[in-house]
This record gives structure tokens, sequence and C-alpha cells, in this order.
């Protein structure tokens, strides 16, 4: 490793300059004040944790994603967050411990262990809603909303949501009543979208007519709000799961329609792309020119049953610094005063009054000081006075 090579950050890693921290900084302010007038309240989950705390109910996937360290205190395993919502839940089941509805905010790094899509990072700022207790589609409807309400305060328009459902590919599979190797293959075929090959596949099964339309039927329902009208159609005969969750996306549909007029519906009735612990309804947000999804979420329901508590629950994440890179951010500075160095106590009384009142006061350590100030700070007249600088 040459000396240039020591100051390289790893590959998906990077950090915030200060006018990009300060737009960072300010959107968190912004959003996770626009999720306390929601009624959610911030919780901070540790950075790391005992690894069987920490993806105990995630699934494969988040470990795949997760670091792990040895702790060198009890030698045991632990794992630094890749997502928080497995931290929130055990929150909620072992600490919270509230009968009620409980809704949590949270705001801060993950780290993972690759990049999440071509341009992604490994250490995203997460930030994010979960709502426990309720599994009424009302609840659904209130993370779909702030999501949108969140994105939509960072300055993002044009937004595309795109919905599906976990018990339509999951009820589709059910009632074909396949081996467990035909479902994983036709899994892999409705993530990758390989219609050609899926069609091929499906027609050497030993299946009825209508099971082989069902199944080569479902990832061709990807579109707008007729889609559910054509599943409906497809699936008449099939079990009460799959018609439910088209009755559920209807209603999410019509609500949101109404809600959020400019806001593009799109659905995809055999995505795949969310965390294996979903298990009703999933969503993604878009915007134009960004192939990757800028927020992401879902309902688990059963999470926290592995915490003692099988709770209904549903919430939504982004990422933030994501979001500074996709709009134009705006932080209003405040006016900058130029000081001497403090030497006396009334200068020092002056100083502290200044900050108070929100100006930024700069002691001039050296002579070729390169601060860029609206005022200087002079002693005229026997006393310490604000002097505009002429531009």
């Amino acid at each position: 490793m040459t000396l240039a090579d020591r100051w390289l950050l790893p590959e998906g890693v990077d950090e915030a300059l200060p006018k990009q921290a300060a737009k960072i900084e300010h959107l968190r302010r912004t959003l996770l004040d626009l999720h306390k007038s929601w009624g959610y309240q911030l919780v901070i989950p540790p950075l790391l944790e005992y690894l069987d705390s920490l993806l105990t109910g995630a699934g494969s996937d988040l470990e795949i994603e997760t670091f792990k360290v040895i702790d060198q205190l009890s030698g045991r395993l632990m794992g630094i967050r890749a997502d928080f919502t497995s931290q929130v839940a055990r929150i909620d089941a072992h600490c919270l411990k509230s009968e009620s509805v409980q809704r949590l905010s949270y705001c801060g790094s993950v780290l993972r262990t690759m990049p999440d899509g071509l341009d992604g990072t490994r250490g995203p700022i997460q930030l994010g809603a979960e709502l426990y207790g309720h599994g009424g589609v009302e609840s659904d409807i209130e993370v779909l909303s702030l999501m949108l309400q969140t994105l939509s305060a960072a300055g993002l328009s044009d937004l595309v949501l795109d919905l599906g459902h976990v018990d339509i590919v999951n009820g589709v599979l059910s009632a074909c009543d396949i081996e467990q190797d035909t479902e994983s293959k036709l899994i892999e075929l409705y993530k990758t979208k390989d219609l050609p090959e899926l069609d091929r596949y499906v027609d050497s099964l030993s299946l009825p007519k209508e099971q082989k339309q069902w199944l080569t039927g479902l990832p061709r329902l990807c579109g707008g709000k007729e889609v559910l009208m054509q599943a409906n159609n497809l699936f008449a005969g099939i079990a009460d799961t799959v018609l439910d969750a088209l009755s559920l996306l209807q209603k999410l549909s019509d609500v949101l329609s109404l809600r959020y007029p400019n806001v593009g519906l799109h659905f995809d009735l055999s995505d795949l792309v969310s965390y294996s612990y979903h298990t009703g309804v999933v969503f993604a947000a878009y915007v134009p020119g960004h192939g990757n999804a800028i927020a992401r979420g879902g309902r688990y329901n059963n999470i926290g049953q592995v915490f003692g508590r099988s709770r209904p629950a549903t919430g939504f994440s982004t990422d933030v610094k994501a979001l500074v890179a996709l709009s134009d951010v705006v932080v209003i500075q405040p006016k900058t005063v130029l000081s001497p160095v403090c030497s006396s106590e009334e200068q020092w009384q002056k100083i502290n009054s200044l900050r108070a009142q929100g100006y930024r006061v700069v002691e001039a350590l050296d002579e070729l000081c390169s601060e860029k100030a609206d005022f200087t700070l002079d002693f005229v007249d026997s006393a310490w006075q604000l002097m505009p600088i002429q531009k």
C-alpha cells in the first residue's frame, strides 16, 4: 500500500464534507420533526448487538448484509446493524411493552456488506417510521401517507409508488400445490422477470391449464390500476387470501389517489424484492432518472414474535443521504461575525450574546483568516459593536 492509498476509503463507503453535512443534518431534523408531528416517538437503538438478537426474525437476506465482529468482552458474535426494523421490533416487544398502538421513528447510520444497487452506498443514513399494534388497512394507509409526506418534505416530486402484496405470490404458489424445488425455481424466475424462460419452465410442469395460466400470468400483472381488475379476472377461482390482498390494494389505491393525485401508482403483483420478513402489502417509491427505490416498506406482522410479542406492524425507511443527493436542500446560513481573539470579559459576554441571537461568531486566530463574514466585531465608542462589512 502506497502512502497515497492510505487515505482512500473502502468501496461503497463515503463521507460528507461541511456543505453536504449541513444539508444532511438540516434534512434529518426537518424529517424527524415531521414524524413527531404525526405522533411518532424517536428511538435510538445501538449500532451493534449480539447477532442472535439482531437477526432474530429478520430473514437470511439481512444476515448476508450484516457485518459480524467478535465481542472482546464476552467472546460472543455481534453484528453491526444493516437495518433498523428488527431493533425497533425488539424495543416495542421487550422494552416498551405497550398494549396500545405504538408509533416509533428513528434515524442513524447502518452498515452493509454490499452496496445497494449499482450507485448505492454501504453506509446509508437510514430514517424511518414503524407502527405497531394495528393490523388494518388504516395503518397501512397512515404509513404510506407518512412516507409520501416525508419524500415531499425532502423536496422530491414526480414520485411513482410501486405497490404489491406478498400474499398474492404465496397464494398462487400454494394453490398450485407444487414441490419445494419447483416453487424455488419459480420464485427465482419471478425475481429476474425472465418471462420466456418462465413460460418454457411452466409448460414443462404437469399442472392443469388454469394453474399454468396463473403462474405465467402473475409476473405480467405489472402496470397501472387496470392491473387489479386483470388480476381479479385471472384469479377468480383461487384462494381467498389472494382475493383479499387484491381488495386491500384497491382500497390503498383509492385513498392514495385522493390524497396524492400527483403521485403515480404502479402495481407489481409478483414483487419479491422486499425483505423476507414482510407478510402483507409491500411498497417502494421511485423518482425519474434514479433506478433504485428512494424509500421502501411494508407490513411485517410476525417479526416481534421471537421477542415474546407477536404484534401487527408496518413501516418504511429511506436514506437521508440519497434524499439530499436527489433534491435541492436549502440550508439558510446564519450571519457570520468575525471577532478579534477574545481578551476581555466584556467581549466574551458580547460574543455569547450574539451566538444566543443566532449569529455565527468566529474568532480570527491568525491574520490570514479566510472566513467570509457579514460583520466584524469592533471596539467602538467604548463598547463592542457589530460593524457591517462592505461588499
